[in-house]
């Protein structure tokens, strides 16, 4: 099957999408129509030019250096409302309200800067069960204008918590345990606001992180953190030891409730590069687990 390339004028604004997401989901109930294969497209936008207000916003609140290179996290900001289109449209068969962020893996080949045009790619794939729901990666691409080089790649692993879809192959049976804890290197106190901060840097205003009415109506006691936020804030530590060139990774376990507090640790690796992880002090449960590697 070959997959049809959408050309949109500019990268869509999430607000917008969440509220196609909002419609989508009412017409869903009152048709009863389920889907349940991933579109065969892919959305594309070209001319993509980082804005310096949002760059400097993203580079305070994160503690990145106010330097004209873009941050890694901050390029997953600026492209990936691109893949979040590809999420809302009608043929799309997870809901986007309320998807749970599961991992990410982010390979940065060389660094991008405000002064770039960017072309950018997004489309969904590997549409899969997992023991709470169904699971899917969202693949995002970036490149300078006018080149074929990748310069960014992110895919981003999404769970419907609840929503089984027929015909998926079975998930895998897998025990679940709690990784290593490194040393304690910080605390990482979040206010009760970090949601609202991060959703107007990112324009990510998803309401599970913006109140605790908002985010109960979706299941959730209370606000709950971006797991981008939690993980820039964790290679924003790394800082410039990860070099130009690197793979970042991260796996999301327990939701940060807001306000909370984060145990946070940093170690190096003996493969190379730095392991990170945050955890709850109390419960000892892992909130978010990963890696910066050179390459």
């Amino acid at each position: 099957m070959t997959t049809t390339e959408v050309r949109l004028d500019a990268i869509p604004g999430l607000g917008g999408l969440y509220a196609q997401a909002l419609g989508r989901l009412a017409q869903t109930v009152l048709s009863h129509r389920m889907v349940t294969t991933l579109p065969d497209v892919r959305f594309a936008v070209d001319g993509v030019h980082p804005d310096l207000h949002q760059l400097s916003e993203y580079q305070r609140l994160l503690a990145e250096p106010g330097t004209d290179v873009l941050p890694s996290g901050y390029v997953h900001v600026l492209a990936f409302p691109l893949a979040m289109a590809v999420m809302a449209r009608p043929d799309f068969p997870l809901p986007l309200l309320g998807m749970i962020h599961l991992a990410n893996r982010v390979e940065q080949r060389s660094p991008l800067s405000l002064a770039d045009s960017l072309s950018v790619r997004a489309w969904a794939q590997n549409l899969h069960a997992h023991r709470s729901g169904t699971a899917v990666d969202l693949v995002v691409e970036v490149r300078r204008a006018g080149t074929d080089d990748l310069a960014w790649r992110g895919v981003s692993t999404y769970l419907a918590k609840g929503r089984t879809i027929a015909g998926l192959p079975p998930a895998p049976s897998t025990e679940r345990t709690e990784p290593a804890r490194p040393p304690v290197t910080g605390q990482w106190r979040l206010a009760a606001d970090i949601g609202r901060r991060y959703g107007a840097v990112s324009g990510d205003r998803n309401p599970i992180h913006l109140s605790r009415p908002t985010a109960r109506l979706l299941g959730f006691p209370r606000a709950i953190a971006h797991g981008m936020y939690t993980a820039a804030r964790a290679l924003a530590t790394v800082g410039s030891a990860h070099g130009e060139s690197f793979v970042w990774t991260v796996e999301f376990g327990k939701p940060v409730l807001l306000p909370g507090t984060v145990s946070f640790g940093l170690q190096l690796l003996p493969e190379g590069g730095h392991g990170y992880q945050g955890w709850d002090a109390k419960s000892g449960k892992t909130y978010f687990t990963g890696a910066v590697t050179p390459t």
